[in-house]
């Protein structure tokens, strides 16, 4: 049960931070993503990847990682990287941004997949989701769409995660791929993640930061 809850956690969390901090993209939430950052990426080296590897052929495995980094790029033709905290919703706006919404529900479904009762794939999505809903969240409430449409979007985005769990759980034809679909899903982890990592800093005192964050991201991962 705690695999389908923690990421709707993630996201009420994130809701949570947007009311408390107004800044849409403050200090202390560029230190969070560079952290989910690594982590995330961390997590999938350690844990979800040697498992993948174990159950495909090699090549065969390359292959459908390399389709979910195609994916993800695809998907951000859309969302305009708000996987990694690049919101882009005009403040004035007044037509809901159903690109943005679908490419986020197809993202948070997949992203479900890796997880279940033996993997600890599901603090990597808690840690990740949290910025993100915050981001968010921040940006729908700046925007002119109603609290019913901003209410809607993030029930439906904090629930396709816990749906791909329990899909990936229950359906007996997906869980004869799903090896194949965590591929893929790595895929997306690792281009997300090193987005995140390597893109640019601000100020010499966010460098440091930044680094000492990544550090602590990986080193959790690898303890847990």
């Amino acid at each position: 049960m705690t695999n389908y809850l923690l990421p709707i956690l993630a996201v009420i969390t994130g809701v949570v931070l947007a009311f408390v901090f107004k800044q849409t993209k403050s200090f202390s939430t560029k230190l969070l993503l560079s952290f989910s950052g690594a982590f995330l990426l961390a997590l999938t080296l350690f844990d979800l990847l040697p498992e993948v590897y174990e159950h495909l052929e090699g090549k065969q495995t390359g292959l459908f990682i390399m389709s979910g980094i195609l994916l993800q790029i695809l998907l951000e033709f859309f969302s305009k990287g708000a996987e990694h905290g690049h919101i882009h919703i005009h403040k004035h706006a007044t037509a809901f941004p159903w690109a943005l919404f679908i490419s986020l529900c197809i993202h948070s479904f997949l992203e479900g997949f890796p997880i279940h009762q033996h993997n600890d794939m599901v603090y990597g999505v808690l840690i990740h989701k949290i910025p993100i809903a915050a981001l968010i969240t921040s940006f729908l409430l700046q925007s002119n769409f109603s609290k019913m449409q901003i209410a809607l979007f993030l029930v439906v985005f904090a629930s396709m995660t816990p749906l791909g769990t329990l899909i990936s759980n229950t359906v007996e034809l997906v869980e004869s791929y799903v090896y194949y679909i965590n591929a893929i899903v790595i895929g997306i982890f690792f281009h997300i993640s090193t987005i995140i990592l390597f893109e640019s800093s601000e100020g010499h005192k966010f460098n440091l930061s930044k680094l000492v964050v990544i550090v602590l991201g990986v080193v959790v991962a690898y303890l847990i």
